[in-house]
């Protein structure tokens, strides 16, 4: 009787120890993501002033540190192959959506002349008929 009430006790340390292990490791990842949300809020203020810093230093057009960084655009006024590739294919894409909007309302069209035809079908055949 002694022993099982040593295991009951025991049994009830475990649980009691595992509850406490567990809220620990609760609050410890609480802690962590309230630490990250921080950081990024910390970050997202740097990235801000990160290109003024890197003009005030001298670095400027070249800011590999800063987050997001777009350099100013090398051939100012001149058109490369990358770019003008890039806009050849915009136009593809323009001329195909222009033809498909094209389409659709050629075949609207014709849809609307068919119904007014069976219409104009239907009221001289009325007539007629009367």
């Amino acid at each position: 009787d002694l022993i099982k009430g040593w295991h009951k006790k025991a049994s009830q340390l475990q649980t009691a120890s595992s509850k406490e292990q567990h809220t620990e490791q609760q609050a410890e990842q609480s802690c962590s993501e309230a630490d990250l949300a921080h950081r990024v809020q910390f970050q997202n203020k740097l990235a801000g002033i990160c290109e003024d810093m890197c003009k005030e230093v001298g670095a400027y057009p070249k800011c590999g540190a800063c987050v997001g960084f777009a350099p100013p655009d090398s051939t100012p006024g001149v058109m490369t192959w990358e770019e003008l590739l890039e806009h050849m294919d915009n136009l593809e894409d323009w001329g195909q959506d222009l033809i498909k909007g094209w389409h659709k309302k050629a075949s609207q069209l014709q849809t609307a002349s068919s119904k007014e035809q069976h219409t104009e079908q239907q009221a001289e055949q009325s007539c007629s008929e009367a």
